[in-house]
C-alpha cells in the first residue's frame, strides 16, 4: 500500500485511501520487525523539526483556525518515515522505481492524446489525469530523471525505456513548462559538468538542431525564459518582492498556513499584473513566508540529510560502477531537478508531486534496510556454524 500510494497520485483520493490504510494497519504490519532509528536520523531530526515549526506556525498564524487546513501536510509527510520500513531491500526501491517510471510514460501517453481533443495551446496545455500542466509536469521531471539515470548506468539496452524516454520528454516539452524545463536542463548540465565535461560540445549542434525542428510555439516558450518584459516573469518577480517583504516582517512563524494568498494584495507592488496569487510560484519563499525561516531550514536540512546519505553510500559502493549507483544517482538528480524547478513553482507544495519526491529522499533508506537485513541473517549463520 506504500508503494501504491506513490503510483495513484494521478488519482489523489485512490492515493488517500491507500495512505490512510496503511496506517491504520501499521501496528500489526510492523510486529516483529526492527527498525534502525539511528539509520533514520538524518531525515527523522529535521522532519520533526519540520512538523513541530508547521504547528507552531498555525498558533502563531493571522487566522489560526483557517491556517489549521496546514495540519494536513502531516499526513502525506507520514509516507517518509513509512517508506523505509515497508519497501526494504535493493529488490523493491527498483520495482517502485520502474513502477513510477512506467506510470509516468502512461500518464505522458495521456496528456500526448489530449492533442486530439483540442489541447496544446499555451491556454490549454496538455495537463495527463492532472487538474495542472504543472502537476503534470512535475511529476514527469521526478520520473524522467530516475530513468535518465537507469539508462546511463547500465539499463539502456532495455527498448521500453528507450520508448518511456521518448514519451517523456514528448509529453514535458509538450506541457510548455518552463519550470520544469529550466529543472531538466540545468541538472544534467550540472552533471555533465562534473562527470563528463566534454559532451557539453554536444550542445552547440543539439541546439541547432532543436531550433530547426522545435514547434514555434515551443522555441517562443524558450525564448521568453528570461526576457523579463514576459508578463509571468514579471509577475513572479512581483511575487518575490512581496515574498521577501512578508519573510522580513515575520520571520520566525510566518503568515502562517493558507494566509500568504490571503494577505498577497497588501504586500504586493503596485505594479503587479494580479492582485491575487494561489502561493509566491517559489517553493523556498513560500516555506519562508508561510511558515518561517526555521521551517525552511528544516526542509533543506532534509535534502541534505537525504543526499549526503546517498552520496556517501554511492562512494563507498563505487562510484558508477556500484551496483546501485543508477538508484543513487537517479534519486539525486531527480531531487536536484525537483528543487531547481521549484524556484519557479510551488513544487513542495502540490501533494501529487511532493510525494514522489518524499520517496525520493527514502530511497538511501529504503536501501540501507537490505544491508542490515543481511548482516542480521550473516551473523545468525555464523552463530549457527560456531555450535
Amino acid at each position: 500500500m506504500v508503494s501504491g500510494h506513490v503510483l495513484t497520485v494521478f488519482g489523489i483520493a485512490l492515493s488517500n485511501i491507500l495512505l490512510a490504510l496503511t496506517l491504520v494497519t501499521l501496528p500489526w504490519s510492523l510486529r516483529g520487525r526492527r527498525i534502525s532509528w539511528a539509520e533514520l536520523a538524518p531525515i527523522t531530526v529535521p522532519l520533526g523539526i519540520y512538523a513541530v515549526w508547521l504547528i507552531g506556525s498555525i498558533v502563531a498564524s493571522f487566522d489560526p483556525w483557517t491556517s489549521l487546513s496546514g495540519l494536513r501536510e502531516l499526513f502525506t509527510l507520514s509516507a517518509l518515515l513509512l517508506a523505509p520500513l515497508f519497501v526494504r531491500g535493493e529488490r523493491d526501491v527498483r520495482r517502485l522505481v520502474d513502477a513510477l517510471i512506467w506510470v509516468g510514460t502512461l500518464l505522458a501517453g495521456a496528456g500526448l492524446a489530449q492533442y486530439l481533443v483540442g489541447y496544446g495551446g499555451i491556454d490549454r496545455r496538455i495537463r495527463g489525469p492532472f487538474s495542472h500542466y504543472m502537476t503534470f509536469s512535475g511529476l514527469l521531471l521526478i520520473c524522467d530523471l530516475l530513468l535518465i539515470a537507469s539508462m546511463m548506468l547500465g539499463a539502456r539496452r532495455q527498448a521500453w525505456r528507450w520508448v518511456a524516454l521518448l514519451v517523456i520528454n514528448t509529453a514535458l516539452l509538450g506541457s510548455l513548462t518552463r519550470s520544469a524545463w529550466v529543472g531538466l536542463g540545468l541538472t544534467l548540465t550540472l552533471y555533465l559538468l562534473v562527470r563528463a565535461p566534454r559532451w557539453l560540445l554536444a550542445y552547440v549542434p543539439a541546439a541547432i538542431l532543436f531550433a530547426v525542428l522545435a514547434p514555434p510555439r515551443v522555441l517562443e516558450r524558450v525564448g521568453s525564459i528570461t526576457d523579463l518584459r514576459d508578463r509571468s516573469n514579471y509577475d513572479r518577480l512581483c511575487m518575490l518582492e512581496a515574498g521577501t517583504t512578508m519573510v522580513v516582517e515575520r520571520p520566525l512563524f510566518g503568515m502562517g498556513p493558507e494566509m500568504v494568498e490571503r494577505r498577497y494584495a497588501i504586500y504586493r507592488p503596485p505594479s503587479a499584473p494580479r492582485y491575487e496569487v494561489p502561493h509566491l510560484h517559489n517553493s523556498f519563499l513560500q516555506l519562508a513566508a508561510e511558515r518561517g525561516l526555521p521551517e525552511l531550514a528544516a526542509y533543506l536540512a532534509m535534502l541534505a540529510g537525504a543526499a549526503a546519505v546517498a552520496w556517501r553510500r554511492y562512494r563507498r559502493e563505487g562510484g558508477d560502477a556500484g551496483p546501485r549507483a543508477d538508484l543513487y544517482v537517479g534519486m539525486l538528480l531527480a531531487l536536484i531537478a525537483f528543487n531547481l524547478a521549484g524556484l519557479f513553482e510551488n513544487n513542495w507544495g502540490d501533494t501529487e508531486v511532493q510525494r514522489p519526491a518524499l520517496f525520493l529522499l527514502a530511497i538511501p533508506f529504503c536501501l540501507a534496510a537490505e544491508r542490515e537485513g543481511h548482516g542480521r541473517a550473516q551473523t545468525g549463520m555464523d552463530e549457527h556454524r560456531q555450535e
